[in-house]
């Protein structure tokens, strides 16, 4: 296929979500619900218009995976304003460590138990699978920097964390696989230093260029005309270099560099006052600032430091999901393209499962307490999505010498339970979210 070709289909995919979308506000189905069966309908099952090799486009589909995790991890951070101290982050980090664990170890007893599949594939699936994704899951995540709901929150931040627990066992999959008895060096290095180095890098940088950028948009006077989307793109970049060069997660530095440049925006409005970019634009309901609209909001009461990381935040926020929204809608159609080729009716079993039993099992088992109700233990536990991070694990593992059988049972597998979650959450998420709402207002 040109690449024409290409363009030309997404610009239509793009312009019939746009024209569409006062219709599809009020079905209960999400967008990336509709992209994957306008993929499917435009892909060669269908009309034909697109066709994709999986093999053949495992690299590129790797990095354009990763960067659009990268955009959705670095915006949540930004929209995680509670201090670490706060309790509400105890659900996140039950979600993204032990959850996570007892759930890769659930998928991966199912496929060697109930699907006879050997113990390596079995964790590597298990790892590729067990995720909560940063992309696809907005809608169940935080709205913007004021909402600290215990269900969404607790879910941003574990989508923004569970690679530190996914990657070393998608890791350990590909170590089994290859007989490389190298556990030792697998604790060490996968475990034990990247999962900090990663963070710590980058929450440091976040919080000194921040700090740095402020400091002279303040003295310069400059806060309205600086391009905050170069600075939105020089953080993801350097903060993903900084923690790969010294062995170090770079999705997990991305989202602490989110975490940290919130911090800073924190301290320079107050924690007891409202977001900054809520400040400075107090009309806006939702997320996005827009940048030409920024400063409309009554700033001659605001200190400098208020407008400058006002501004800031609302321009980043707003260019990072205009990206993610984008990059979603990309691959999702491209799932749609391949998915046909690629179905496994054992993923019915694998997903059934997944969604029904071991998620939920696993959110149940946990001792949280007063952290959360009944109901929104049940919330979280359906709510697992599974998506382009799942997407991003697979094109890893291909490339990283996944071939033959295994790799076709990992890729469709990985390619069906992904399909099934984008239909079964995309359809229920927004009934099931619109009677919580309810029962929280009562």
């Amino acid at each position: 296929m040109s690449f024409t070709v290409w363009v030309a289909v997404l610009g239509a995919v793009l312009l019939t979500l746009a024209l569409t979308s006062s219709y599809l506000r009020w079905m209960p189905v999400t967008t990336s619900a509709v992209c994957l069966l306008l993929g499917i309908g435009i892909g060669p099952s269908g009309l034909g218009l697109l066709q994709l090799s999986v093999e053949n486009a495992s690299l590129w589909m790797e990095h354009l995976t990763e960067v659009a995790v990268l955009f959705s991890l670095f915006v949540c951070g930004l929209k995680l304003r509670l201090p670490l101290r706060d309790k509400r982050w105890r659900i996140a980090f039950g979600l993204a460590g032990p959850v996570m664990v007892l759930t890769i170890a659930g998928v991966c007893l199912l496929l060697h138990w109930g699907l006879q599949l050997p113990w390596g594939p079995s964790l590597l699936v298990g790892a590729i699978l067990a995720p909560t994704d940063p992309v696809l899951a907005a809608l169940v995540q935080v709205n913007d920097a004021r909402d600290v709901d215990s269900v969404r929150f607790g879910l941003s931040g574990e989508a923004g964390l569970n690679d530190g627990i996914a990657f070393p066992f998608v890791i350990l999959g590909l170590l089994l696989i290859h007989s490389d008895g190298d556990w030792q060096g697998w604790v060490l290095r996968s475990v034990l230093w990247a999962v900090p180095a990663g963070l710590l890098t980058g929450y440091w940088m976040g919080r000194g260029i921040g700090r740095v950028t402020l400091s002279l948009r303040i003295r310069n006077d400059d806060s309205t005309l600086s391009p905050n989307d170069y600075l939105a793109l020089s953080l993801i970049a350097l903060a993903y270099v900084g923690a790969e060069a010294i062995g170090g997660y770079g999705f997990l530095s991305v989202f602490a560099a989110g975490l940290g440049l919130r911090q800073v925006e924190v301290k320079s409005t107050g924690a007891g006052q409202p977001p900054a970019e809520h400040l400075v634009q107090p009309v806006v309901g939702h997320q996005n600032v827009e940048p030409q609209h920024a400063v409309h909001g009554d700033t001659e009461k605001l200190e400098s430091s208020q407008v400058a990381a006002g501004i800031m935040m609302g321009d980043m926020l707003s260019f990072g999901s205009l990206v993610e929204r984008a990059m979603e809608v990309f691959l999702v159609t491209l799932l749609g393209v391949v998915l046909v080729a690629h179905w496994d009716w054992r993923a019915l079993v694998v997903g059934g499962v997944l969604f029904c039993l071991i998620r939920p099992a696993c959110v149940a088992l946990m001792p949280w307490g007063t952290l959360l109700e009944g109901r929104q233990r049940l919330l979280i536990g359906w709510f697992g999505i599974r998506g382009i991070g799942s997407l991003f694990y697979l094109f890893y593992a291909l490339n990283e010498g996944l071939t033959g059988s295994l790799a076709t049972l990992c890729t469709d597998l990985t390619l069906s339970v992904v399909a099934l979650s984008i239909l079964l959450h995309g359809i229920s998420t927004q009934p099931i979210l619109a009677r919580y709402e309810q029962h929280k207002n009562r």
